[in-house]
């Protein structure tokens, strides 16, 4: 059996490397960013409001995981947007007009915005993004600390 070494020079190289792999993570993290684009946006009270009147169709595009953490918004379909069909769900949530206005929301704003580019692409003409998301970003504070509505998801 062989002998774990746990002098102090060892331990704090190994606390040390932990700290910069760390750092070097949150790095990253902090530096993923929304790509740019010109398509209009929403705060999340205007896409609340404008759910509930019916003149969006609003997509939360998050994970289930996530939908069972925090809820849905009110108003709000859920639909992951890693489904292999989910153009043809957002389609069918629009009642199958490619051409009605639909806005979307993540946690953060940044998967909001690739996927209003890439429904965008896919014929969509009114996609429209919620970039403060659910939780908060660059934006604004986000759907739960605006205390706006959810519904808790159940599978």
């Amino acid at each position: 059996m062989s002998k774990l070494n746990l002098s102090r020079r060892n331990v704090l190289l190994g606390v040390g490397g932990a700290t910069v792999t760390a750092v070097a993570a949150a790095g990253v993290w902090w530096s993923v960013q929304a790509p740019d684009h010109d398509q209009p946006r929403l705060t999340v009270a205007e896409a609340y409001q404008r759910a509930q009147l019916g003149e969006i169709t609003l997509i939360d595009i998050r994970t289930p995981r996530e939908w069972k953490a925090v809820g849905v918004p009110v108003g709000g379909h859920p639909i992951d947007m890693r489904r292999k069909d989910f153009a043809e769900a957002v389609a069918d949530a629009a009642g199958g007009d490619r051409n009605a206005p639909i806005a979307l929301i993540c946690a953060a704003g940044v998967r909001s915005a690739r996927m209003t580019l890439a429904l965008s692409e896919a014929g969509f003409t009114e996609v429209i993004d919620v970039p403060e998301g659910m939780m908060g970003s660059r934006a604004g504070p986000g759907w739960i600390a605006n205390n706006l509505p959810v519904s808790r998801w159940q599978e």
